[in-house]
């Protein structure tokens, strides 16, 4: 057994029970942490025992309300600087601001590598993240990063569930890399949807599916379903195209705007979800399933803490 002594995992408010199953897994006491708002909307932390050269992982995902999750994030790695803590790592099981991490129209911003730097100027030692929306965000920080995949998790939930004659379909061709070694899982055939992007408030048009589907049930793969456009988009497609069951996946169900309408009102039997981000019970619905990544995190933050490879979690 490893020492565990010297470890403590702290949350703020964004996701604390993801934080208490990764101690579960760790077999360690959840840490001891204050983090609340003023009715002035100041954000206050404090933490409640000496963490003086200690080694420190706290876990929060930038999800809804995003920007305050931001700041608590910020404040707690201020907090655990100042109380001379050893190393602290920036667990991030979702990443917001993802998608704006290039300049693809004039003078708009990265705002993915401005999140990197004051994540990095706060004082973080290391971050601990999950599929994030694109791999070169890893290089906007210039402090070790670590990022974990699900796609493990969510084929091996589809496997268990011995599927014939499916294919697996990506939601656009950006995910056709991840959605490919997502389908090598499950040695399955892939599919394509080619799609264009309107505008900048998420709509987009469909405009065709490459690859085979008729007469197949049909896994949709995406990292993320925001407002669902793009996955009742391609649910309608490969239902048009003649799919017989239709089945989705996303690691992240951020679930904004009308997500959950589109959803009920799409052709998906059955929509697999990790919880990187909370699903509250007014979003669960009856076709939805929510994996755990607690284990999968529980067993990065051991090995981050030991020196060891993160590697080995998927070899």
């Amino acid at each position: 057994m490893s020492d565990m002594s010297d470890l403590k995992v702290f949350t703020g408010n964004a996701h604390p029970q993801l934080a208490h199953d990764i101690c579960h897994h760790l077999g360690i006491t959840f840490g001891n942490m204050q983090v609340f708002e003023f009715s002035n909307e100041n954000i206050f932390v404090k933490i409640n025992e000496n963490i003086r050269g200690k080694d420190i992982f706290l876990v929060q995902p930038l999800s809804t309300p995003v920007n305050r999750s931001i700041m608590e994030l910020l404040i707690m790695i201020d907090a655990a600087k100042r109380a001379s803590a050893k190393r602290i790592t920036a667990v991030i099981p979702f990443y917001a601001y993802g998608r704006t991490d290039k300049k693809d129209q004039p003078r708009v911003p990265i705002t993915a590598r401005l999140i990197a730097d004051i994540i990095t100027v706060a004082g973080a030692n290391r971050v601990l993240t999950m599929d994030l929306h694109a791999g070169q965000i890893q290089g906007f920080f210039n402090i070790p990063v670590d990022e974990l995949t699900a796609q493990r998790v969510l084929a091996h939930y589809f496997f268990a569930k011995e599927l014939v004659d499916f294919t697996v379909v990506a939601t656009d061709t950006g995910f056709a890399k991840k959605a490919r070694n997502f389908a090598e899982h499950l040695n399955a055939p892939l599919a394509i949807v080619e799609k264009r992007r309107v505008g900048n408030d998420g709509r987009s048009e469909s405009l065709q599916l490459i690859g085979n589907i008729a007469g197949r049930h049909a896994i949709i793969v995406d990292d993320e379903i925001d407002t669902a456009g793009s996955m009742l988009q391609a649910a309608t497609l490969v239902r048009q195209q003649g799919a017989r069951d239709i089945y989705a996946c996303a690691v992240h169900g951020v679930l904004s705007g009308q997500a959950i309408e589109r959803l009920r009102q799409s052709p998906i039997k059955e929509l697999v979800l990790t919880d990187t981000v909370p699903v509250p019970p007014e979003k669960r619905l009856p076709i939805m399933t929510v994996l755990s990544v607690a284990e999968l995190f529980a067993g990065a933050i051991t090995r981050i803490h030991e020196g060891r490879s993160v590697a080995e979690l998927f070899r």
